[in-house]
């Protein structure tokens, strides 16, 4: 029996009133034309029925700020690129979400029938799960959803030491063996953050475990916590109830305090009910993140049509509040991701779904070339504003790199030798979203230090001139790639959005999603270049670069 579980995604976000239409284009610079946005205002995830995908979404019809009464907006689509806005799946109505309708998940119960568990604010801002299921099965599209009358199915309470402040987000639950369903909802205990678990034998009535699946003192607040099993080899994804030797398990945490989100890979051990990280993963300053931009609240779901694990995250603005009012919305989905295990077990991997490669038109080649050093070259023929574009570098005279005397935080690095700074290997990489006199433009590189007798991959992406406007956050982030560029390409794609540029380095371990205003790059005024401003050449073994279309997002 195939368990497949589907999730509803937690995303913070706000967004503006009407879909992506080309006369909004010049009026709304920073809209983005295939990164799904809802109709307006605040937007949680989607799941696979009878062949659609449902994306539900938390959302603020009334305005550009979050506020704590919440509902479910729902759209659905046939291919994770293209949308349809269809009517709000979950309101406040009952006295256990009054308050608000928040974040939560769904599992796909044996006979294909679908089941939420959300998070619910009561009358007193108490926070307790909700169950709720689709009125009619035969409807594809899920339009209706009926919530349970024994709502709140779990309730916290003094008795069982749990803070009703900091009770939320359960996950998409996994049957084990004997039979039980299993769910963990993210906690805290002063500063111990804490997934707890809980057990069903119906779905209905659940008992929390004596021990939680995994906690950590100093970490605080678990928000959205997402827990999954990736193959040992290969980057097919297997159902979320799927254990034993062949696979590893991942468990990710939102962390309020830090407002990232972070992975630990490990062993889940069925016997005691516990996630057990790898040796790697037990110092908390170990935990790895999805994304070293704007990344928060992600979750991950099992399309069962394409044996994938898929992960969608939220990226917040980095404008003004005045400005998120002015331009009507605030926040975007990034676009999914396929996920999986690294065949080192190190370290996941990811890359944008193979359907948005739909939106590319009008290739742009270009055939290997040398890049000297301080070269700029521009790239013609895209829609700069709105591109897809894949670059690859060969590098030569490692004993040009810079030498980095002591271990030091990449994004501080990143900050301190941004584009501008000169070295032997690097920087060199992309200008996006750049100006016709590159008074505007955020800088995506490499640069490559000799540390401890190795050669260490710098990836950044650097904002510190994307924009004339001084009110907004202009912060650079970076992380190093875990590659050996004596024997590995250096790699980078980067899909560039009018306000977003997610870029995915080493074939996709590191990314980083930026979002960026300029005054000046918009439009048909962006352009795009590619640079050295090392002291050393280096070679482009492949360019590759297309116009994106507009995804096609309709309300109801």
């Amino acid at each position: 029996m195939s368990i497949r579980p589907i999730w509803l995604l937690t995303l913070f976000c706000i967004i503006h009133a009407n879909a992506i239409l080309p006369a909004k284009a010049t009026k709304e610079p920073y809209r983005t034309a295939y990164h799904f946005q809802p109709p307006k205002n605040w937007i949680n995830g989607p799941l696979r029925y009878k062949g659609l995908y449902h994306l539900f979404y938390q959302y603020n019809p009334e305005g550009v700020a979050w506020k704590k009464d919440l509902v479910w907006a729902h759209s659905i689509s046939k291919d994770l690129v293209n949308w349809a806005i269809i009517d709000h799946a979950l309101i406040p109505s009952q006295p256990s979400d009054i308050n608000g309708c928040w974040s939560g998940s769904a599992t796909l119960l044996p006979g294909g029938k679908p089941v939420i568990i959300y998070t619910g604010l009561n009358s007193l801002d108490q926070q307790a799960q909700n169950i709720a299921y689709p009125k009619n099965l035969s409807d594809p599209l899920l339009r209706e959803w009926v919530k349970s009358p024994k709502n709140p199915i779990i309730s916290p309470t003094i008795a069982n030491k749990i803070n009703s402040s900091s009770f939320r987000d359960p996950t998409t639950a996994w049957l084990g063996k004997d039979g039980h369903w299993r769910m963990i909802i993210g906690n805290k205990r002063i500063t111990r953050g804490v997934a707890i678990l809980y057990r069903s034998k119906d779905f209905v009535n659940w008992v929390k475990a004596k021990y939680p699946l995994y906690s950590a003192q100093g970490i605080g607040m678990l928000e959205c916590p997402d827990f999954y099993p990736v193959l040992n080899d290969g980057p097919i994804g297997v159902d979320t109830s799927v254990n034993g030797n062949h696979v590893r398990h991942v468990l990710k945490v939102s962390l309020e305090d830090k407002k990232h989100d972070y992975y630990l890979i490990g062993t889940y051990d069925t016997i005691i009910d516990k996630f057990v990280p790898d040796e790697a993963f037990k110092d908390k300053e170990s935990f790895l993140r999805y994304d070293y931009g704007k990344y928060y609240a992600s979750k991950t779901f099992f399309d069962d049509g394409k044996n994938r694990r898929v992960l969608w995250g939220w990226a917040n603005e980095s404008s003004s509040a005045a400005d998120d009012i002015k331009k009507g919305w605030s926040g975007i989905q990034t676009i999914p991701r396929a996920i999986w295990l690294h065949k080192s077990g190190k370290q996941l991997v990811q890359w944008p779904v193979v359907e948005i490669e739909k939106l590319r038109s009008n290739r742009v080649k270009w055939p290997t070339k040398v890049l000297k050093g301080g070269e700029l070259l521009q790239v013609n023929g895209v829609t700069a504003a709105q591109a897809d574009v894949e670059i690859s570098f060969k590098v030569e005279k490692f004993e040009e790199a810079e030498v980095l005397d002591h271990w030091t935080d990449p994004e501080i690095l990143c900050s301190r030798k941004g584009s501008a700074v000169r070295s032997g290997l690097g920087p060199f990489g992309l200008l996006v979203l750049a100006s016709k006199g590159l008074q505007e433009y955020t800088s995506v590189f490499f640069r490559i230090f000799k540390y401890q007798h190795k050669n260490l991959v710098l990836l950044c992406s650097d904002q510190s001139r994307s924009s004339l406007d001084s009110d907004i956050d202009k912060t650079t982030y970076g992380t190093f790639v875990d590659l050996d560029p004596l024997h590995e390409k250096l790699s980078l794609r980067s899909l560039i959005d009018h306000s977003v540029v997610e870029s995915f380095g080493g074939e996709g371990r590191a990314c980083i999603t930026t979002r960026v205003y300029p005054a000046l790059a918009i439009n048909d005024k962006a352009r795009l270049y590619a640079f050295n401003n090392g002291t050393v050449n280096v070679k482009i073994t492949r360019l590759s670069a297309w116009s994106m279309k507009k995804a096609h997002i309709h309300g109801n």
